[in-house]
C-alpha cells in the first residue's frame, strides 16, 4: 500500500524530542546516517506495534520515565494519567488494585458492577518492577497481557488498542523470577543504561521536565470520563476526544503534531503491509530452525538434554535448553517491519532482521551453561542476556553469509515440493535443510 512520509517524520520527531527535552542518554544505534537511542526507538516501536516490551537495568536509569515519555506522547495521553494508570509490582498487589474492584454502592443495592482500574482502561499500560510481583501474582495479569482482556467478577474490559511495557530491576533479594509463560509474551527487551557522567550531570540541572507533558484540566477531564457509568467503548471515544486536545496543545506549544488514533491504525496496515526479502525470509527460518530443532528427539524440549558428539554441536540448537515459541516469529517479523518502516525502505532486509533478533529472543532462550560459561568474561557494553543473544546472532549470520545462496535454491525446491510437483531435497550442513525435508515428505 501506498505510504505517507509524513507519519514517518513524525515519529522521528517524537524520538528526537524525547531525547532532547526529557530523557537524556547516550545515542547507541547509528542507522541511515542519523543517530538513535536503542531504548527510545524500540519502545517507539513497542507503541506503534501494540506490542509489550521488558525494559531492564539498574534502579533509577530511566527504565519506568522512559517509558512514560513515549506513551504520552505516542498516544497524546496527558503524563498525569499515565501515572495514575500505572501499576507498582510488590509482593501485597491486588487484583483489585490492577484490574478492577466491586462498585460498593452498587453492591449495596445488590447489584454486581465493576468500577476498572485506569491500567485496565488505558490503551497504554506500564507495570513498575514486575519482578516484584511474585509469580502466583503474575498469572493475574497473563491474559489481559496477552490479548487486552480483563476480567473482573462478570464483567470484561477488551482493548481494541494497547501496549504494555514493564521494567525490572537487575536480580536482588527484592525480586522474583518471572514466570516463563509471562515472559515469552514480551516481545522485546531493552535496557536503560547509564548514560555516562558528562549526561548524567546534565539530569540534575534540569527542572522538572514533565511539566511540559501536564495539563491538569485534560487530566481532570480523563479521570472523570474513565470513571462515568457508560459502556467502556464510549468511555474511549470520549477520552480520545480529550486526547485530540491534548495533541493540539502539544502542536501550539512545542510545533510537533502527533499521531491520532486514525492516523496510528493507518501506520499499522503501512507497517504490516512490508514484505521481506529473499535474504531477511531464508535467515528469518534458518534462525527459527536453529532455535528449534532437534536430530535427536525431533525438536527442541527443555525436559531433553542434548548428547555429547551430536552432528549439531556448533549450532543453536545444542546451546539452548528450550524451544522458541510462536510468538518469536510474531514478535520478530512486527518489530523488523516497524524498523523498515521507520527506515523507509519498501521490504525488510537482512539487516533489520540482524539488528532487531537479539531484542526478541535475549529474554526468551535458555542457554545452557557450557555457552554462557565461554562468553560471561567477554568484554561488552551490553547486559549478560542481551549479549549472548547478539553473539549467537553473529553465529548464524556467519553460517548464512556462507550459504546464503545454497539456502535460497533449497528452500524454492521446499516450497515447490510442498505443493506438488516432484523434486529433489537439496542436502545442507544445517538445522534448515532437515525440516526442509521434513516438510516436504509430510507434503507428499
Amino acid at each position: 500500500m501506498p505510504r505517507d512520509p509524513e507519519y514517518r517524520q513524525r515519529v522521528l520527531e517524537i524520538h528526537d524530542f524525547i531525547i532532547e527535552h526529557l530523557y537524556f542518554n547516550r545515542a547507541d544505534l547509528f542507522l541511515e546516517g542519523k543517530r538513535f537511542n536503542s531504548a527510545v526507538l524500540l519502545s517507539l516501536f513497542t507503541a506503534l506495534n501494540m506490542g509489550k516490551e521488558l525494559i531492564i537495568g539498574e534502579p533509577g536509569l530511566g527504565k519506568t520515565t522512559s517509558a512514560e515519555y513515549v506513551c504520552s506522547l505516542f498516544y497524546r495521553i496527558p503524563i498525569g494519567i499515565v501515572w495514575g494508570s500505572e501499576v507498582s509490582g510488590h509482593p501485597e498487589q491486588t487484583e483489585e488494585k490492577i484490574v478492577g474492584r466491586p462498585d460498593l454502592g452498587e453492591l449495596n443495592k445488590g447489584n454486581e458492577k465493576v468500577v476498572w482500574s485506569y491500567f485496565a482502561q488505558m490503551p497504554a499500560k506500564i507495570v513498575d518492577e514486575i519482578n516484584r510481583l511474585p509469580e502466583t501474582k503474575q498469572s493475574m495479569i497473563l491474559d489481559g497481557v496477552d490479548r487486552g482482556n480483563w476480567e473482573y467478577l462478570n464483567e470484561m474490559v477488551i482493548n481494541d488498542e494497547y501496549c504494555l511495557f514493564a521494567t525490572a530491576n537487575y536480580q536482588d533479594m527484592g525480586t522474583n523470577t518471572i514466570i516463563a509463560p509471562l515472559i515469552d509474551r514480551f516481545d522485546v527487551t531493552i535496557e536503560s543504561r547509564y548514560p555516562g557522567p558528562n549526561i548524567a550531570i546534565l539530569v540534575g540541572q534540569k527542572d522538572r521536565k514533565e511539566k511540559i507533558l501536564r495539563h491538569a484540566d485534560l487530566e481532570r477531564e480523563i479521570k472523570d470520563i474513565l470513571s462515568r457509568n457508560m459502556p467502556y467503548e464510549k468511555r474511549m471515544e470520549m477520552v480520545e476526544e480529550s486526547c485530540t486536545s491534548f495533541g493540539k496543545h502539544f502542536l501550539d506549544s512545542h510545533g510537533i503534531r502527533l499521531l491520532s488514533l486514525k492516523d496510528r491504525i493507518t501506520v499499522r496496515k503501512e507497517v504490516s503491509a512490508l514484505p521481506f526479502d529473499q535474504d531477511a525470509d531464508a535467515f528469518f527460518r534458518m534462525v527459527l530452525s536453529e532455535l528449534s530443532f532437534c536430530h535427536e528427539y525431533g525438536q527442541k524440549r527443555s525436559v531433553d538434554v542434548c548428547k555429547d558428539g551430536c552432528h549439531f554441536t556448533g549450532y543453536l540448537c545444542h546451546s539452548i535448553k528450550n524451544c522458541a515459541s510462536n510468538r518469536l516469529p510474531l514478535s520478530l517479523r512486527s518489530y523488523c517491519s516497524a524498523l523498515a518502516w521507520f527506515l523507509g525502505t519498501d521490504q525488510v532486509r537482512l539487516e533489520h532482521v540482524r539488528l532487531i533478533l537479539p531484542y526478541t529472543i535475549a529474554h526468551r532462550i535458555q542457554w545452557n551453561d557450557d555457552f554462557v560459561s565461554q562468553r560471561e568474561k567477554i568484554t561488552r557494553e551490553d547486559p549478560l542476556q542481551i549479549f549472548l543473544a547478539k553473539e549467537a546472532v553473529k553465529e548464524v549470520s556467519r553460517r548464512y553469509s556462507e550459504q546464503s545462496d545454497h539456502l535460497k535454491y533449497a528452500l524454492s525446491m521446499g516450497y515447490r515440493g510442498c505443493n506438488g510437483e516432484k523434486v529433489e531435497h537439496v542436502e545442507g550442513d544445517d538445522p534448515i535443510y532437515f525440516d526442509i525435508k521434513k516438510d516436504m515428505e509430510r507434503a507428499l
